[in-house]
């Protein structure tokens, strides 16, 4: 592993930040002694870290993933309770929700894994639900507690849980605050394998290693595809994956892709 970098916020590194071999970043969540909460300096070191990952042509996959027995069990509500916390700043004149991790997170082309190391409890399942793929530990749990708190979901689960399991189920979720296991989520379609809380951070490498070793351009251009198709008729689709395929075809890894499948071997992309 190279190139660690870290965030500090209240004396603390909330959030690392690595780029593992194999064009891999991995961004920690810090904070184990509040179970991972999300502070204010917490979510812009998150969002600047994200970006960050975007933005760097060496990254082909992240992965999300949490210190301790949680992966975010919300915001931090003791803030919240001494007036210090997210909401205290949540007036129509100066809430920035471009540059907050729910809308970086879905405009992101590269893939993002998230490894589920434990609670993910009201912001935290959102989060988790905003990456393209969920691996969940044994341990872990989702936790819909938004309406015993006094609100709603408001990082994205009210727009994800009915795209994703259909709107009965996202009501029933939503509706009652439930808690599901890591074994619910897998049955209910919120995570896509469920493994021992040994194997996670292994088996999230080692997807992510998968993932990177195919074209990036093809890759995000697939992601973008795939987003856009949420909110389009299927011809205005086919058209916008023709546009995306003009410019790939002219891409040297192409040209490498369909030379490695002449040759039976390995292709080897450079991203250009």
């Amino acid at each position: 592993m190279s190139n660690v970098v870290s965030t500090h916020g209240a004396g603390l590194d909330e959030v690392l930040y690595e780029i593992e071999d194999d064009h891999i970043a991995l961004i920690t969540l810090n904070a184990p002694e509040r179970m991972n909460t999300i502070s204010g300096p917490m979510l812009n070191a998150l969002t600047r870290l994200l970006v960050k990952a975007n933005e760097d042509p060496a990254v082909r996959c992240v992965i999300l993933t949490g210190v301790g027995r949680a992966f975010c069990a919300g915001l931090d509500l003791r803030q919240e309770r001494d007036g210090g916390g997210i909401s205290s700043a949540a007036s129509p004149t100066n809430l920035d929700l471009r540059n907050t991790p729910p809308t970086v997170m879905f405009d992101m082309d590269k893939p993002i894994i998230c490894a589920v190391n434990g609670g993910a409890a009201g912001y935290g399942m959102d989060t988790a639900l905003g990456c393209d793929i969920r691996i969940m530990a044994e341990s872990a749990k989702m936790a819909a507690a938004f309406v015993k708190r006094g609100v709603v979901p408001e990082s994205g689960g009210t727009w994800f849980l009915p795209r994703m399991i259909g709107w009965a189920k996202a009501s029933e979720l939503i509706f009652t605050g439930r808690t599901l296991s890591a074994r619910e989520c897998l049955e209910w379609g919120l995570a896509n394998e469920v493994v021992s809380d040994s194997e996670l951070m292994g088996r999230a490498r080692a997807l992510a290693r998968e993932i990177a070793a195919n074209a990036p351009l093809a890759v995000q251009a697939a992601k973008r595809m795939m987003r856009m198709g949420l909110n389009e008729t299927f011809k205005d689709h086919v058209h916008h994956v023709y546009l995306q395929l003009l410019p790939l075809f002219r891409s040297d890894d192409m040209k490498e892709g369909v030379r490695a499948f002449m040759e039976k071997r390995e292709p080897k992309f450079s991203g250009k």
